[in-house]
Order: structure tokens, then C-alpha cells, then sequence
């Protein structure tokens, strides 16, 4: 393999009925980044059936190009499709680096193209870089169930790959005036190996994806139980915001793993975000320290949590979290 032959970032903008993904764009934002270290461009691969009126939108957020494959076998995400598509575009276009976003067709597209085209994957990761002398692409992910982070590269093979959290990356801001180039992809499918069909999708309503969300209350191991969730809930439907998790509870069954907040979790960036009877340790910091702003609940003035937090209050949470909801109750009243 010459590695002189693959050269600028491919990015897999993800979109759902037509709606783009954020993390598209934030891997878009990323990827304009790295691409300007690399002196190269930013191509969006752009899949589905009926988008093609979105392709300028992804050159707003940073893209050079938009490869846009339309088909009625990519409406609906199945991976056989989707993997073929993507392997044509990588194997035509020679790109040096491509990012897909880590949510559930991330996980299952990405090592599928990984294993076709013959090269590595890192998942999951937090951290992007250039080693600029080199001219290679840095991917630090969780290890050891967070543990500590890991720092991998891929210095024999091309495409480098590597799947990024949706919240990590902050997309850039949306600039209509970039110009771009909008490639339209004709794919040859092989049709005897897509064996899988949907037929019939049934929705089922779900709560707010918590690394969308502004407002976040937050409970670890001081909340306790169930009980202790159902106060955070109340102060979170006084403030509109959204109920999350330290890894403890998780792990202890009292709260959905969609909740948690952490390395092994999701990365939030809300405006405001509660800890309430959470110690703070390294693993769940890493995953809300660029919150806007942060408010500790606490009986230990002395936990981590306190360090990166605007507001500590020290004291039992469950006296301070219901009278701060009917405080809050009555403000909003007046």
C-alpha cells in the first residue's frame, strides 16, 4: 500500500428520515479542523433517497465536497447497502482518514467498512489529533472501562478510522456563504448479498437525548434509589431539563444506561448541569466539564465534583433538591 495515494477526510453524515444527525456536523467541524493542519479537503458521504436538497447544508458546516448517493435501498438504514455505498466511495476516492459518528448504525456500519477495505478501527473515541510531523491521525479513546485513556494510531494502512461519540466535537458554525462541490454517487449494488429488509417500522416514543439536552440534573451514588431519581425528576420538570446519571447507578439497575454522563457514557455540553450526590471521580468529569455551567449538591465539600464546579452546595440532597423545587415552583408563578 502507498500511503502517498490516500489523502483528505471523509466524513459519514448520518440522517434519519431525512433529518440530519448532529453528529454529522460536529465530525464535519472536526474534520475541517484537521483537514486545514493536512493542507487537504473535507468530502461528506451523504446517503438516502430524497435528500439531495440538504447536500448544501453539510458545505456550510465545513465540507469541500458532498458525495451524495441517493437510492430507494438507502432510505431506511440496512447495513448491507450502506456498507457497500461507503466501500465504492473508499476505494474510488482514496480518502486518508475517515470518521463515522458512534451512535447505534455508526457501531454497526463503521467495523463493516473497516473489515471490507482492510484497515483498523478505533471506536468510541473522545480525541482527535494530527501528529503533525508525521502527518497521521491520533485517536484517544476510554480503555479499561475508563480507566485510562488510550492514544491509538494506525501507521500502516489507509483509510484511518475512527468512530466519535455524538456531544465530543463541536460543530462549526454555519457559514452559507462557503462554496463547495456536490458529487453525485451512482452505487452498483450486489444485489445477492443484501439479504435484509425492512418492512415495517414502528416507533416508539423516547425521552430526550440527553446530549441534546440544555438543562441536565444529574444523580450518582448519594441519590440512592429510585426514590432519590424521582426527586431529581421533579426539580428537572420544574427547570425543563432532563434526569442523567453517574456510572454508579447505571451499574447498580436504577437508571438506563442512556442516561449516564461519563467516559464509558455520553459527553454532555448543556448550559446547566446539577450533580446531585455525585462524587466526581476522573471518568465522569471528563464527560460534563465543558458544561456551560455547573452546580454540585453535596455533603462532602471536599469531593472532586467541587473542583470544576461555578456553585457548590453542601448538604443532603434529599432535603436541598425538594425545596429548591417548590422554591423554583413558586418563582415561576410570580
Amino acid at each position: 500500500m502507498n500511503l502517498e495515494d490516500y489523502k483528505n477526510i471523509f466524513v459519514f453524515v448520518e440522517q434519519r428520515e431525512g433529518k440530519i444527525q448532529n453528529v454529522g456536523l460536529e465530525l464535519l467541524g472536526k474534520a475541517r479542523e484537521l483537514a486545514d493542519v493536512l493542507g487537504q479537503e473535507v468530502y461528506a458521504m451523504f446517503l438516502g433517497n430524497g435528500i439531495k436538497n440538504q447536500a448544501q447544508d453539510l458545505i456550510s458546516y465545513g465540507a469541500d465536497k458532498v458525495l451524495l448517493c441517493e437510492d430507494s435501498k438507502l432510505e431506511v438504514y440496512t447495513t448491507e447497502p450502506y456498507t457497500q455505498s461507503i466501500c465504492q466511495m473508499i476505494n474510488e476516492y482514496k480518502p486518508s482518514i475517515v470518521f463515522i459518528g458512534a451512535t447505534t448504525i455508526g457501531r454497526d456500519l463503521g467495523p463493516r467498512v473497516a473489515a471490507r477495505v482492510g484497515t483498523g478501527l478505533v471506536a468510541d473515541c473522545t480525541k482527535l489529533e494530527i501528529n503533525e510531523e508525521e502527518k497521521s491521525l491520533w485517536s484517544t479513546r476510554p480503555a479499561f472501562g475508563g480507566n485510562l485513556m488510550a492514544t491509538i494510531v494506525n501507521p500502516d494502512c489507509r483509510p484511518q478510522m475512527s468512530t466519535v461519540r455524538p456531544g465530543v466535537m463541536r460543530k462549526m458554525a454555519k457559514d452559507e456563504s462557503r462554496k463547495g462541490e456536490i458529487i453525485a454517487v451512482n452505487v452498483k449494488f450486489d444485489e445477492s448479498k443484501i439479504t435484509v429488509k425492512v418492512l415495517e417500522t414502528v416507533k416508539k416514543e423516547a425521552k430526550i437525548d440527553i446530549t441534546q439536552a440544555k438543562v441536565l440534573v444529574s444523580g450518582g451514588r448519594g441519590v440512592a434509589n429510585k426514590e432519590g431519581f424521582e426527586k431529581l425528576a421533579a426539580l428537572a420538570e420544574v427547570i425543563k431539563g432532563e434526569v442523567a446519571s453517574s456510572r454508579a447507578m447505571v451499574d447498580a439497575g436504577v437508571i438506563e444506561h442512556d442516561r449516564q454522563v461519563g467516559q464509558t457514557g455520553k459527553t454532555v455540553r448543556p448550559n446547566l448541569y446539577m450533580a446531585c450526590g455525585i462524587s466526581g471521580a476522573i471518568q465522569h468529569i471528563a464527560g460534563m466539564e465543558d458544561s456551560e455551567f455547573i452546580v454540585a449538591i453535596n455533603k462532602d465539600k471536599f469531593a472532586p465534583i467541587m473542583q470544576v464546579a461555578d456553585l457548590g452546595i453542601v448538604g443532603d440532597l434529599h432535603k436541598i433538591i425538594p425545596m429548591l423545587t417548590e422554591r423554583l415552583k413558586q418563582e415561576i408563578k410570580k
